[in-house]
């Protein structure tokens, strides 16, 4: 499939719906729980996103569509979710995250982004240049790729307790 911005839109879109479904109303230990030491668990995966939305993908976006000659990302802080209050509950963490993205997407409405602009060139810290279309593919992405993590730390929870059906729940392998 190629690169349109409505596709990536509708990924956009459904992400806060999809985690409010698999988080919302569950006993704790199903959120938050991990992998082990070092790894995260959807409670902190909702803490990222939400760290996102505020400080990366549309303001990087903007940096790119500026006619500014200042096209440098500021660095990303992909941890920076942990130094947050760890005590809120994961239901107002999910309504958080659905308000900043629903703002988020009308500002990138409000862009009124064409074809032309896909290409347009931002700085990133690490990678270097990197266009418009690379970004928002980027974006909606890295919510399929947090969403399936969620899934994966939760169906880990059980991995002892699905006996021999483990060698066909591919979910639970590595």
């Amino acid at each position: 499939m190629n690169f349109e911005l409505d596709k990536s839109i509708e990924i956009l879109k459904r992400t806060p719906q999809v985690i409010d479904t698999l988080l919302t109303g569950l006993s704790e230990e199903w959120y938050r729980n991990n992998e082990g030491k070092t790894t995260w668990s959807p409670y902190d995966v909702v803490g990222h996103l939400i760290f996102g939305e505020k400080t990366d993908w549309i303001v990087r976006i903007k940096i790119i569509l500026d006619e500014s000659e200042n096209k440098r990302f500021e660095p990303f802080d992909r941890f920076a979710q942990l130094n947050e209050d760890q005590n809120k509950p994961i239901d107002t963490l999910i309504k958080e995250f659905k308000i900043l993205r629903e703002k988020n997407l009308e500002e990138l409405a409000s862009l009124k982004i064409t074809s032309k602009d896909f290409n347009r060139v931002g700085i990133h810290p690490e990678f270097g240049p990197v266009t418009l279309q690379q970004l928002i593919s980027t974006w909606a992405v890295h919510d399929l790729g947090h969403i399936a993590q969620i899934s994966r730390v939760m169906a880990k929870q059980y991995s002892k307790e699905v006996g021999p059906w483990i060698n066909y729940l591919g979910v639970l392998k590595n």
